[in-house]
């Protein structure tokens, strides 16, 4: 670093900043900490934005600062030169964290440096007077951590700068006190305040309590949602020995149901279970307790999806002991197959006047009740399923890949979801031929530029299929996979013509989407085209046909960076067949200007307006 670039360091300070956490909290008359956490005492000078260095000369700036005092034995001494040196660097503190972390990471459990790297975080956690020597603590803490640094951490988590790199490296080694610490820094609700006091004085009726909906009068509306992610709130609250504690309460089973169903949703940043210390107990509190649940549609539905978590997601790859997870598959089994349950799905499934959701839902149900438990013997070395999630929730398709009998994306690629049978089986992705071929097995929920995805190489070798070149892999690199070339053509054609999960908008869409790409000219004629047909992510029963406009897009001459506008139009199921309502829709479209039976939904202002159509909610009365 050159002497212009560095910056004059703070005034030498006699308490730690960990001292003074342990100060503000004590002199506090309620011992609370306040939602966003104890501001830091006093002013720390403000980095110039001229001298403020970025990621890479910052990254080699604290490198250079801490490389070397990694290793010397006098830890008091390196964390002395490390605190002086690192608060006179252009650098933020808390980007000072996140550089420190991968240089913890860097370092092997069995590496000669970890335990002396490992004392000096912790003398820098305790000791420093700035917060850039802290925070270089607490990220090399997030890594190197014990369980012997959970009161550092707790407390250091107490003061606003720091909660974020205490839930992190507490996360690692004590879940629970990592999910304390992120609620409390969002204890602005009375209720989630009321239900930390509980969780704090191990006041376990209270916490049931607070969880339950309250009973009032017949007109008071229920509380609202917790603003606090599912697994958080389960390992606050520690959900599945609150269930041990209450294996009676018919309310507490149903709210713990759902709860664990939301946490294995393949789609909500992939499953919760990472933020969760004890899904397993939590599994065989459920299920155990799943008797006691009243036989209505919302309760089938989520024990289903439970199941189907159990037979080929995220469930599937828990650390169960052997023939667990199938002894509580059979468990759910047989509790759905009841009448009481049985009768539920059946009456919904028929209409009877009920609402279109529950229609949908319960034959949902009908279709993916029983894949779960329909298991012929011994795991297949190779299979594949087609799974439709709860339509109330969100009716995502996706392929699941099992090799001998467990889920390869929940176990590679935890935060995605699998790729559509659209992809993988309708234009033979999977089909293994003397090319190698690289497949898309599975993307995140935030899109592929942001968090990868799964890759594999398919190639045919003799009589064998080759899976191999992983790419995106969220852990440890697995070798090749190697399956019988004659089964494993015979599993990709099974799966193909198994088209039992599809159900009646879904294969609408896929008519219409077909129809308009075999009539190119309906659209074309408007300059329209890119069109593509799905059901309703808030409504499986409506069909979304969309389609894009610009000047040339039907004639294929449009300018790149021309003008272009997206519509979208609704196609709600009438009850006729799927071949005549795609018949109508095409019909229809091809009557008249197809823009103005749709509604425009994606556009720049400017390119509405240099086309000739209103901005939305700007149209003439």
């Amino acid at each position: 670093m050159s002497a212009r670039a560095e910056r004059p360091a703070l005034t030498p300070r006699t308490t730690s900043l960990y001292d003074y956490a342990l100060f503000r909290h004590g002199i506090e008359p309620d011992r609370r900490i306040p939602s966003r956490g104890f501001p830091l005492p006093g002013e720390f000078p403000e980095i110039d934005e001229d001298d403020e260095l970025e990621w890479g000369p910052a990254e080699a700036a604290v490198g250079e600062v801490l490389t070397p005092l990694l290793a010397d034995p006098d830890t008091g001494r390196a964390a002395e030169t490390a605190h002086l040196r690192l608060a006179a660097l252009p650098v933020e503190p808390a980007t000072v964290h996140r550089i420190t972390y991968w240089i913890g990471r860097r370092l092997a459990p069995d590496d000669p440096v970890t335990g002396t790297a490992r004392c000096l975080a912790r003398r820098l956690a305790r000791t420093g007077t700035h917060p850039a020597a802290v925070h270089a603590g607490m990220g090399l803490l997030i890594r190197l951590g014990e369980a012997e640094d959970v009161p550092l951490l707790r407390t250091l988590g107490m003061l606003e700068d720091f909660a974020d790199p205490a839930v992190e490296a507490l996360d690692r080694i004590d879940r629970h006190a990592a999910a304390l610490v992120w609620l409390t820094r969002r204890s602005d609700e009375p209720r989630v305040r009321q239900l930390i006091d509980a969780v704090t004085r191990e006041d376990s009726a209270a916490v049931r309590d607070l969880l339950l909906p309250r009973s009032g009068a017949a007109a008071d509306p229920p509380p609202a949602p917790w603003p606090v992610p599912v697994a958080r709130l389960a390992e606050v609250v520690r959900l599945d020995g609150l269930l041990r504690t209450y294996p009676q309460d018919t309310a507490l089973v149903g709210l713990a149901t759902r709860l664990l169903a939301t946490m294995a949703d393949t789609f909500v940043h992939g499953p919760r279970f990472p933020d969760y210390s004890r899904p397993m107990p939590l599994y065989e509190a459920v299920v155990a307790g799943a008797h006691r649940l009243v036989p209505d549609l919302d309760a089938h539905a989520t024990l289903v999806s439970l199941a189907v978590d159990l037979y080929c997601g995220a469930g599937a790859v828990l650390d169960w002991p052997p023939g667990r997870r199938e002894e509580l598959l059979d468990a759910l089994g047989g509790l759905l197959d009841r009448p009481a349950w049985a009768a539920v799905a059946a009456q919904a499934a028929e209409g009877g006047g009920g609402e279109v959701g529950d229609v949908l839902r319960a034959r949902w149900i009908r279709r993916t009740g029983r894949r779960p438990f329909a298991r012929r013997g011994g795991p297949d070395p190779f299979r594949l399923e087609v799974v439709v999630t709860d339509p109330a929730v969100r009716g995502l398709v996706e392929t699941r890949i099992l090799a001998d009998g467990l889920p390869l994306v929940a176990s590679l690629f935890p935060i995605g979801v699998g790729e559509h049978p659209r992809a993988l089986l309708d234009r033979g992705l999977l089909r293994a031929g003397a090319e190698p071929r690289e497949v898309k097995l599975a993307w995140p929920h935030c899109g592929e530029g942001c968090c990868g995805a799964l890759h594999v190489t398919i190639r045919r070798e003799g009589h064998h299929v080759v899976w191999d070149g992983w790419q995106g892999v969220q852990g440890p690199q697995p070798g090749a996979l190697r399956f019988d070339a004659v089964a494993y053509d015979a599993e990709i054609s099974r799966a193909a013509q198994d088209r039992e999960w599809e159900w009646q908008a879904h294969t609408t869409a896929l008519l219409i989407a077909q129809g308009l790409r075999d009539r190119p000219e309906v659209l074309a004629a408007w300059d329209c085209g890119d069109v593509s047909a799905h059901p309703a992510w808030d409504d499986p029963g409506t069909v979304v046909v969309s389609f894009r406009h610009g000047p040339g897009l039907g004639s294929g001459t449009q300018v790149p960076d021309g003008p272009r506008l997206s519509f979208e139009w609704l196609v709600p199921d009438d009850g006729s067949p799927p071949q005549a309502q795609a018949d109508s829709a095409i019909r229809r479209l091809a009557a008249g200007d197809p823009r103005f039976l749709a509604d425009l939904r994606h556009a720049r202002r400017e390119d509405a307006e240099a086309l000739g159509f209103p901005w939305p909610g700007e149209e003439e009365a």
